[in-house]
């Protein structure tokens, strides 16, 4: 059979038949341009489709999982802090006022002895005792049933037990005192002898136990804060991230929608993006919110109260100090010196001896140099107070130093030999003696702790208010999503039954 002749460049000779690979393209535009490249999603439209709304799903559970375990952090700190061990915490710091209470009136009882023509009587003291006995008792009580460990459980029955047996002293040297029907001053050495062993025993057992108690439940709210916080900051960032990445791959399936059906608009898909930018926006802003009502909680509130509680005791304490210092000659330097350690943890200033100390707080006031002192205060003095807070710390201040100038007058009096004037001094009548104006500073600190305690209650409200619905908000905003996308890409998938 003869070749056919091809012409130079491999053109088939006139009349003869082109191969397919040699035919002339048809024009453009008459089919649709080829999808965009896609190399790692399968090679059928519908196959692409389907798994980008398969990682779209998965991007949406793991949006919702996000949310949820950092709503349940923000939820477990808020109970720990605002719920739990928070207010078990309030309750110890109760506790030890109330004890430090209950000695410093059963001191002052025993001093005025039978004297009618002070600022108080006896019989007021002895009530003010059964008072203060009454309120520990009650935040004992608190206190054991908020404990939820072992050994918390048994500091508090070994508190109970030391109870009974400091007012079993108290009782006895009160019955003693009675019956020696003494003068403002001193009372007799065996009414002294059994004192001791009351106030002996609050300040080596009943007070440490109770501390320890405030500093257990202290320390776990301490750890509660930082994890749950962190895991709430953590989860936010899980959120952003997460939904980033849902709204990524919403726009990509929305742009390869667009380009191979030629839609400009499918509605399921951009309300889907829309409910998705909503559900991530609303996330992070709430997440935030919990996070501040943690943070606002813990240091504005819980933070101060504790201290100022703590402060208020240990006040109390040296308070009784001052009275114990007359009551019992034989410990009075021992006293004195209990009661400058106690004022410098309340308040520091560099001094060696109590005299040193009442002149360095003197030279502070009326005018407070804040960086120039330390103590319960001067944490106090750190912290970001409110105008109302700042006017109430700086009464307490010059309260403090009103009741250190009247206790320097009291000690003066005591050392002239001058006793009967010095028991007047503390307990009289007038209006500087060291018993009012202790209860006038008292009152200052105690409405400095309440202006604490209205910031906390407040945080915690906003802490409960602020995940309230969420259990309904996630599930129900991951189905809206979900409907919108199936809705959006269903339509496209029937075109290639």
């Amino acid at each position: 059979m003869t070749a056919v002749a091809r012409p130079p460049g491999g053109a088939p000779a006139p009349g003869g038949s082109q191969p397919p690979s040699a035919r002339v393209p048809a024009p453009p535009g008459r089919h649709a341009p080829p999808p965009p490249s896609l190399p790692l999603l399968p090679r059928t439209v519908a196959g692409r489709v389907r798994t980008l709304t398969a990682l779209i799903i998965l991007a949406l559970v793991a949006l919702l999982a996000s949310t949820w375990a950092a709503v349940g952090a923000a939820r477990d700190g808020v109970r720990v802090i605002g719920h739990d061990a928070g207010p078990q915490v309030v309750a110890t710091g109760d506790l030890y006022f109330h004890l430090t209470d209950m000695d410093a009136h059963l001191a002052n009882a025993l001093l005025i002895g039978n004297s009618r023509d002070l600022g108080v009587r006896r019989d007021q003291l002895l009530a003010r005792y059964e008072q203060s006995r009454a309120r520990a008792g009650t935040a004992l009580l608190q206190a054991s049933r908020l404990a939820d460990d072992p050994t918390e459980e048994e500091t508090a029955r070994d508190l109970l037990d030391a109870l009974g047996r400091y007012e079993r002293y108290a009782s006895q040297a009160l019955l003693l005192d009675e019956q020696a029907d003494h003068a403002a001053g001193p009372p007799p050495q065996r009414v002294l002898d059994v004192y001791r062993q009351a106030t002996d025993l609050m300040k080596l057992d009943l007070l440490p136990k109770a501390y320890n108690l405030t500093l257990d439940n202290g320390t776990l709210v301490r750890h509660t804060y930082e994890s749950e916080r962190s895991a709430v900051l953590t989860g936010r960032t899980l959120v952003v991230v997460t939904g980033l990445l849902l709204l990524a791959l919403l726009l990509v399936l929305k742009y390869y929608l667009y380009v191979r059906f030629r839609r400009v608009l499918n509605p399921g898909v951009a309300l889907a993006t829309l409910a998705a930018l909503v559900l991530v926006a609303w996330s992070t802003s709430m997440l935030s919110s919990q996070a501040g009502h943690l943070r606002d909680a813990k240091r504005d509130g819980f933070d101060p109260i504790l201290a100022l509680s703590r402060t208020r005791a240990i006040s109390n304490s040296a308070n009784a100090d001052q009275t114990r210092f007359l009551l019992d000659p034989d410990r009075a330097d021992t006293y004195e010196q209990t009661y400058l350690s106690k004022s410098q943890s309340i308040l520091y200033l560099q001094a060696d001896s109590l005299p040193e100390y009442t002149e360095a707080v003197e030279a502070q006031g009326p005018s407070w140099q804040r960086a120039q002192f330390l103590g319960f205060l001067g944490d106090e003095a750190e912290r970001d107070l409110t105008g109302g807070q700042a006017k109430a710390f700086e009464k307490v201040l010059n309260d403090f130093r009103t009741f250190q100038l009247a206790d320097r007058r009291i000690r003066d009096l005591a050392t002239d030999g001058d006793t009967n004037a010095a028991v007047r001094a503390r307990l009289g009548t007038g209006p500087d003696t060291g018993i009012r104006l202790f209860a006038q500073y008292d009152a200052s600190l105690n409405a400095l702790v309440n202006l604490h305690r209205r910031d906390f209650d407040a945080a915690v409200r906003a802490g409960d208010d602020g995940t309230n619905g969420w259990d309904v908000v996630l599930p129900v905003s991951g189905l809206v999503i979900l409907v919108l996308v199936t809705a959006g890409v269903r339509p496209r998938l029937a075109e290639y039954r």
